[in-house]
C-alpha cells in the first residue's frame, strides 16, 4: 500500500459516492418510486425516515471510497484508466448489487422487470461512479 495515495482515494471515493447517491435517489424515488411505495404497502413496512437515509447515504459514500480503493489496488496489474475503473465498478456491482438484488428479488417476490431495471441501472451507476472516482485518483 506504499504507492496508494489514500488522500486521492478519499477524494475519488467521495466523488464516486456522490454519483452513487444521486443514482440511488433517481432509481428509488423517481424511476421506481411507485413500485417502492407499493412494496412498502404490500409488506406493511413504514417508508424509510431520516435516520435510514443518513445511514444509507453514509454507507453509499463508503462504497464509493472502497470502489476507488479497489481501483487503486488493481491499477498496477491492469494499468490506469477507464478499463480498470470499469473492472472495479463491475466487481463492486457484482458483490453488492447483483448478489443482493437477486436474493432480495426472489425473497420478496419483486417482479422480474423491476429487478432487471434496478440491476441494469445499478451497473451503469457503479461503472460511471468508478470512472469518475478513478479520474480523481492519482498515484502517490
Amino acid at each position: 500500500m506504499k504507492n496508494i495515495n489514500l488522500g486521492r482515494v478519499l477524494i475519488g471515493g467521495l466523488l464516486a459516492g456522490l454519483i452513487l447517491n444521486i443514482g440511488e435517489f433517481l432509481l428509488n424515488d423517481v424511476i421506481l418510486g411507485t413500485q417502492m411505495r407499493e412494496f412498502f404497502a404490500r409488506y406493511r413496512i413504514a417508508e424509510p425516515g431520516g435516520s435510514f437515509l443518513i445511514v444509507a447515504v453514509s454507507l453509499t459514500f463508503a462504497v464509493g471510497i472502497v470502489m476507488v480503493f479497489l481501483y487503486a489496488l488493481i491499477r498496477p496489474r491492469l494499468g490506469p484508466g477507464v478499463k480498470t475503473a470499469i473492472v472495479a465498478g463491475v466487481i463492486m456491482w457484482f458483490g453488492i448489487y447483483l448478489y443482493c438484488g437477486a436474493i432480495y428479488g426472489m425473497l420478496f417476490r419483486i417482479p422480474l422487470n423491476v429487478t432487471l431495471i434496478a440491476l441494469v441501472w445499478g451497473l451503469l451507476e457503479y461503472v460511471i461512479g468508478a470512472i469518475a472516482g478513478a479520474w480523481a485518483y492519482k498515484e502517490a
